[in-house]
């Protein structure tokens, strides 16, 4: 599973970090699913390999305008690449309204359908082409949820010495075993299941909108390998600041996911205040200490364009795009 964020700052942009949305896809897959589409997500996409064209479903877990403004533009570029294959809106019954008349009263016309689905209304394991969908509802200022993203199945992988032991080199013959394929070879039939190893756990990532209380992921979070969270403030502004924002704080994130045993933690949305300047004051190292400080899983700290991929042991790995600001 791989995942590219295209926005990890909390309301507007910074010189280094565009407002929330990020890609999901299986490794290797074309097709793609968007979480989110902040304003600029459509820019932020002409620096992957990514396209409109192949996009599956959008996914918006609130109303908030750093999570939503992005979208008509990016839906407008999309049939203007040429789109003619029909895409899929999941988010709040509001998100119909505000697509529709933007495209409207700015007389854009699509060369495709849109299928809207309230979030509200939709059951848990709603299913994608690549995966099941479980919604969790958040607590925030608006209406606001989570999409844990659980693989529909989990590849079949070869036993590779059964195969060397029994004089059966690498070529078709393994790729017919491997999609389960009985097959014939030398005068003798394979049987699939004799090659193949006991499938790995299929694997889920959560993705959580703004939310003040991760502990209403505890159910969800049961059974998933990583979590990417926001984490808007440190624990001493949010004490300031009050439960006005509803936003969550690193150290309430940490703790959680320290207590569900998560494996991978990615904290982002991060409040503008934070510089990504180390030497500055706060600095965004003041949201990883802090996290770090009681968590001790695999934690990340999420930067635009940075690539994660989960693997088939559940752990979490980070190429970076480029090199952080010191």
């Amino acid at each position: 599973m791989e995942i590219i964020f295209f926005g990890t700052s909390s309301g507007i942009p910074t010189k280094s970090r565009n407002v929330s949305g990020l890609a999901l896809k299986r490794k290797n897959a074309k097709s793609w699913y968007l979480v989110d589409c902040g304003e600029g997500t459509q820019q932020q996409i002409l620096h992957t390999r990514l396209s409109l064209l192949k996009l599956q479903a959008i996914l918006i877990t609130h109303m908030h305008g750093d999570h939503c403004y992005g979208l008509p533009g990016l839906l407008a570029s999309a049939a203007m690449a040429g789109r003619s294959r029909a895409l899929t809106v999941i988010g709040p019954a509001a998100i119909k309204d505000f697509v529709t008349y933007s495209l409207n009263i700015t007389n854009s016309r699509l060369s495709y359908e849109i299928t809207f689905i309230a979030v509200e209304n939709l059951k848990n394991d709603f299913e994608l082409a690549d995966f099941k969908l479980e919604v969790v509802p958040l607590s925030h200022r608006v209406p606001c949820f989570a999409y844990a993203f659980l693989e529909k199945y989990s590849p079949s992988q070869l036993d590779v010495d059964k195969l060397k032991a029994a004089g059966i080199k690498p070529g078709p013959i393994w790729g017919h075993l491997q999609k389960g394929l009985d097959t014939l070879y030398e005068g003798q039939i394979l049987k699939a299941h004799d090659y193949q190893l006991a499938p790995k756990k299929r694997r889920k990532i959560i993705i959580a909108g703004d939310n003040d209380k991760p502990e209403l992921l505890a159910e969800c979070a049961k059974s998933a390998e990583a979590l990417i969270h926001e984490a808007t403030y440190s624990s001493d502004v949010a004490a300031k600041l009050g439960g006005a924002y509803q936003h969550s704080h690193a150290k309430s994130v940490a703790q959680f996911a320290a207590r569900v045993g998560l494996q991978n933690l990615v904290l982002t949305h991060f409040s503008p205040r934070y510089s990504d300047k180390t030497s500055a004051t706060p600095s965004i190292k003041t949201i990883e200490l802090e996290a770090k400080s009681v968590y001790q899983g695999n934690l990340f700290l999420a930067r635009d364009l940075d690539t994660y991929y989960l693997n088939h042991d559940g752990v979490l790995n980070c190429v970076p795009i480029y090199r952080h600001v010191k």
